[in-house]
């Protein structure tokens, strides 16, 4: 009779207070034990992540973190856009094709942000749904590890905890970083200083052309991708994107 007493929001209410503890404490205390690419060591580097997320460390265990993340070279790729341009299908497709192309001898990282809803505090973190690439083949084991994030209260299009975040996936040891923002407004290019190649995802709908004027990242961005191209106005909209890239 509990459910018919409590109602579906009270139950609910129930489960999310049983589930609430502070999970920081399960981060691990030396950083090695991140390494190894093993399911235990993913899961104490899910496990940092959260920590990292939640502030449960220390700034003198986040500034060590940040300087043995320093040592590493790990390439991390940027890709951002507008809401609904197809970041992560592009992003999926990225994978299957660095996996097939090196013939999964990689491993990468996808760290994947989906917005906080500031009404109800909630993030979907639907990113997930396009991933199909992600799943180990064969015998070879997994090698791509996905960790959602959500903005939280940061304003912005990227968490505020992702330069922690980046610098503990770094020290994992991945051949490959993969962060994929929530979507943006034309002035938004916060990904920019914190990835090595910014790539900017848009559709052939940007309106007229001096809209563009407008999109902070056709400055910055390495590659500038124009999807859903089989759309009515995609090869206006490639020559549009062209000049203006030129000109900027």
């Amino acid at each position: 009779e509990d459910g018919q007493r409590m109602g579906l929001a009270g139950m609910i209410g129930e489960m999310v207070m049983h589930c609430d503890k502070d999970l920081s404490s399960f981060a691990p205390t030396d950083l090695a034990e991140v390494g190894g690419h093993t399911e235990a060591a993913w899961r104490k580097l899910a496990q940092l992540i959260t920590a990292l997320e939640n502030h449960g460390l220390p700034a003198e265990r986040v500034a060590e973190i940040h300087a043995a993340a320093q040592l590493v070279k790990t390439p991390v790729i940027g890709i951002t856009g507008t809401g609904g341009a197809g970041k992560s299908s592009l992003t999926d497709e990225l994978i299957r094709r660095f996996r097939l192309d090196q013939r999964d001898r990689l491993r990468i990282a996808v760290i994947s942000i989906d917005p906080s809803r500031r009404k109800s505090g909630g993030a979907l973190l639907g990113d997930r749904i396009r991933m199909n690439a992600i799943n180990p083949w064969a015998e070879s084991g997994a090698r791509v590890y996905m960790r959602s994030l959500a903005t939280r209260d940061a304003g912005s299009e990227v968490s505020q905890a992702l330069p922690d975040v980046l610098a503990a996936t770094k020290l994992a040891g991945f051949d490959l970083i993969i962060v994929e923002t929530s979507g943006i407004a034309p002035g938004d290019a916060a990904i920019v200083p914190l990835v090595d190649v910014p790539m900017y995802v848009m559709t052939p709908e940007f309106g007229a052309a001096s809209q563009l004027e407008k999109i902070d990242m056709l400055d910055f961005a390495e590659f500038v991708v124009i999807n859903k191209f089989d759309r009515k106005g995609a090869a206006d909209a490639l020559r549009d994107v062209t000049k203006q890239v030129q000109r900027n």
